[in-house]
């Protein structure tokens, strides 16, 4: 026969028949219309399935027939809550722990905020939490997401549209911010001066009145744009705008030594973990030295926190990791290409990557003391001119 539907919930039993007329006992079982099922030979006589509800209808036919009957197993959900009700604690754990994992899928646990570039995340946070979502809150007694999007959509200025998202106990807020228009600076009214000693290559005057031309030899504080427009009777002070561009001399003095040493992790390491509470850190694992001659140590602090507040237990974790130090030796036209390639990246981060270097030249040269010593000139073609306020008296 098949086994019947849902035979582990209702419970069903393993039976060893013994006797001189199994066969017969069988087949009357069949006749009283007893649902049995995987029904094979078994020692000196028969092993087969039955449902609980008719396990105590056997007796007659047993009698009946001579046969004996030993029950080898039990399965079904019956049987596994009377063992649990012999164990009751064991079963009120298994409640309270299924209660407390209900409970913890009901409350939102992280909010993230995505989209917002100009707004700050706690001012939308902030809102949000007027609206009643926040971390611990009770995901029943939220609002829907379409009803909490209106609303924080009309609680923080400058957001076009908000969407509001809930993934199991997180909750995603998306932002889309309004088109703002360009605040633009306000300018006082200036000159445009020169920051060094140079000779003019190149001006462009945007706004205000150009007084010098190109070829010119200025000095630092001259006028190149002047913000004054018209003559001493009918004057007119603007801001002047525009770039002017011009060759510089810049003198280095370069120092690089002709051997060097560095240092780079091996890949080898060895961890430490402590319990902290408080000011006190208990070592768990990685007992033992490392073994490394040269080591350099890491140190991670995992503390637990409850909301904002900081709480003092966490873990602790140390890695030491092994270093290995390597030495290089330069030829001096190496130790000189060195300085120079240093120098020129220098005035490239001073004075805009729109410099130009155009000539360089070593005025003095010597090695000395393991290192070398070098004073080149670099001429530069860079921007020189700089913001002066007009002031009127």
């Amino acid at each position: 026969m098949k086994e019947p539907p849902l035979s582990t919930l209702r419970g069903f039993v393993t039976l060893h028949v013994t006797g001189p007329q199994v066969e017969k006992f069988i087949n009357a079982v069949a006749e009283a219309g007893i649902v049995i099922w995987e029904v094979k030979p078994a020692g000196d006589g028969a092993s087969l399935n039955l449902l609980l509800n008719d396990f105590f209808a056997l007796r007659p036919l047993l009698k009946k027939t001579g046969c004996r009957m030993h029950v080898t197993a039990r399965n079904g959900l019956p049987f596994r809550a009377a063992r649990l009700w012999r164990r009751k604690l064991f079963a009120a754990g298994i409640l309270l722990f299924g209660v407390t994992l209900l409970l913890f899928c009901s409350m939102v646990w992280t909010i993230r905020v995505e989209g917002n570039k100009l707004i700050a995340s706690d001012d939308i946070l902030a809102a949000a939490r007027q609206e009643g979502v926040y971390p611990y809150q009770w995901i029943w007694r939220m609002e829907d997401p379409d009803k909490l999007s209106k609303k924080l959509a009309s609680r923080v200025p400058g957001i076009s549209w908000v969407g509001v998202e809930r993934t199991g106990t997180s909750i995603t807020i998306q932002v889309v911010e309004a088109d703002r228009p360009e605040n633009k600076p306000l300018l006082s009214q200036r000159h445009l001066v020169s920051r060094t000693d140079a000779v003019v290559t190149g001006i462009y005057a945007e706004q205000g009145r150009p007084v010098v031309g190109i070829h010119s030899r200025v000095k630092k504080g001259q006028i190149l744009i002047s913000g004054a427009l018209g003559d001493e009777e009918n004057i007119e002070y603007v801001v002047a705008k525009g770039e002017v561009k011009g060759l510089v001399w810049h003198e280095y003095n370069i120092e690089v030594p002709l051997k060097t040493t560095s240092s780079s992790y091996t890949g080898e390491r060895k961890d430490r973990t402590y319990l902290v509470l408080g000011k006190w850190a208990v070592q768990l694992w990685g007992y033992g030295k490392s073994g490394f001659d040269k080591s350099r140590t890491l140190t991670e602090n995992n503390m637990l926190t409850w909301r904002s507040l900081r709480l003092p237990l966490g873990v602790m974790t140390e890695k030491e990791l092994q270093i290995q130090y390597t030495s290089s030796e330069k030829t001096a036209e190496e130790a000189r290409a060195d300085g120079i390639a240093r120098a020129k990246n220098d005035i490239l981060a001073r004075y805009g990557a729109d410099s130009t270097i155009k000539s360089q030249k070593i005025l003095h040269e010597k090695k000395d003391n393991g290192k070398v010593y070098i004073k080149v000139l670099f001429e530069v073609e860079e921007k020189i001119a700089e913001e002066l306020p007009i002031v009127n008296n």
